[in-house]
């Protein structure tokens, strides 16, 4: 069945292209987009200062600053430096936070990824008629993604302690290994977020296309998204005080347009030769 898909979208790859953004826009990815965008605004200080204080009992958290720049970077191109110093500012306050503090951390922290499968749902709608996913595995699954974050980041910051140790020439060989790992890091969230983040079993194969390519295209919208901020921009001039999170914001808004239209692939390369149709009214039956 694989290889009859693969044949289909190879003979006509432009229709299956304008059936892609047809169920796209009419799934409203856009709208999907803007509340994960707006879900992960909310969550990121949160999640950040969370996993930050929670590693920082067993690391220096200057290290691990460090080491989150790097990666927020690839995340929020432009505004890093604003986003690390609001999670260092929380950290020097994290004490006094208190169970009603941590309780109410977790509970945003896990807004992005509450709003991440509920978008997933709208898309694999053909699975979700199928199958539902019990509630309580819909719970769990945003805190096992912070907890494998958190491991992540401790992993990196030790990795990345270990070779300022040694006197790399200019810090090169550190750079290189930081966005490496980074990049691959990347793809693994990206691929697991296909995997997981849908109702039912997805291929590895295919969640790892999607993962591989969600995260190419987001690698030249960022550099996109930094050149336009840097020179062609007004929102500074526009927004003033708040043009940081406008900016972080739209930011976000890209990254899960493109988080999206890599899940809509998918799910229409699915639907090929199922004799289910398409939310838009499309057949997608083999012809």
């Amino acid at each position: 069945m694989s290889s009859s898909r693969t044949r289909v979208v190879m003979i006509a790859p432009l229709l299956f292209i304008k059936q892609v953004l047809n169920g796209f826009r009419a799934n409203q990815g856009f709208l999907l987009s803007g509340a994960i965008a707006y879900y992960t605004l909310l969550s990121i200080i949160p999640m950040t200062a969370l996993i930050l204080a929670a590693l920082s009992q067993f690391t220096d958290s200057e290290e691990l600053l460090a080491v989150l720049r790097d990666y927020l970077v690839l995340v929020t191109p432009g505004q890093t430096d604003a986003v690390v110093n609001q999670v260092d500012i929380f950290l020097q306050k994290s004490k006094v936070i208190g169970i009603l503090g941590f309780v109410l951390l977790l509970f945003f922290s896990s807004f992005a990824f509450t709003a991440l499968e509920n978008a997933m749902s709208v898309i694999f709608f053909h699975r979700v008629s199928i199958k539902r996913r019990h509630f309580l595995v819909s719970a769990i699954i945003p805190y096992i993604y912070i907890l494998l974050l958190a491991i992540g980041l401790f992993v990196v910051s030790m990795v990345s302690g270990y070779l300022r140790s040694y006197e790399w020439p200019q810090g090169l060989m550190e750079t290189m290994f930081v966005y490496l790992l980074g990049f691959s890091g990347e793809v693994l969230l990206l691929t697991s977020l296909y995997l997981v983040m849908p109702v039912g079993r997805l291929s590895l194969r295919h969640a790892l296309i999607g993962g591989i390519t969600a995260a190419l295209l987001w690698e030249i919208t960022r550099h996109i998204l930094v050149w336009y901020f840097s020179t062609l921009s007004l929102v500074n001039v526009i927004y003033g005080a708040f043009s940081a999170a406008i900016v972080i914001l739209i930011s976000l808004e890209a990254a899960a347009i493109i988080l999206l239209l890599g899940a809509q692939v998918i799910a229409e390369y699915e639907r090929i030769g199922s004799g289910q149709k398409s939310v838009h009214g499309l057949q997608t039956e083999e012809s």
